[in-house]
């Protein structure tokens, strides 16, 4: 029987920080790029969104959660942002090698979720 399809409103792994940054101390870890349509949305950017150098990032939590993430990772999720979600969160395709790296550091199995 074939493994079951990425299920992205179960894993939410690709929103929370990769070890690597945080063993690197780097919180802003998604840049909100210019043509991003969360810039459009003021409200959006006071509540999600913190500058660092002159460049937005999206906020996360002190459990390095993207703060737009709501739900139980691994179990189920969502975005809050979703249509205004930024670039990078665009780029990530479920099943792709970027989703399946997410998904084995944060150990979360194709088959649990």
């Amino acid at each position: 029987m074939p493994a079951p399809p990425y299920d992205c409103t179960r894993c939410g792994a690709c929103c929370l920080n990769p070890p690597e940054n945080v063993a690197e101390g780097y919180s802003e870890y998604v840049e909100i790029e210019a043509r991003d349509g969360l810039r459009a949305k003021p409200e959006l950017v006071r509540r999600y969104a913190r500058e660092r150098d002159g460049r937005l990032h999206m906020r996360i939590t002190s459990d390095q959660r993207c703060l737009a993430l709501a739900g139980r990772v691994g179990q189920r999720v969502r975005c809050s942002i979703y249509h205004e979600r930024p670039s990078p969160c665009r780029r990530v395709h479920a099943g792709s090698d970027l989703c399946r790296r997410y998904r084995r550091d944060q150990n979360i199995d194709r088959r649990s979720c």
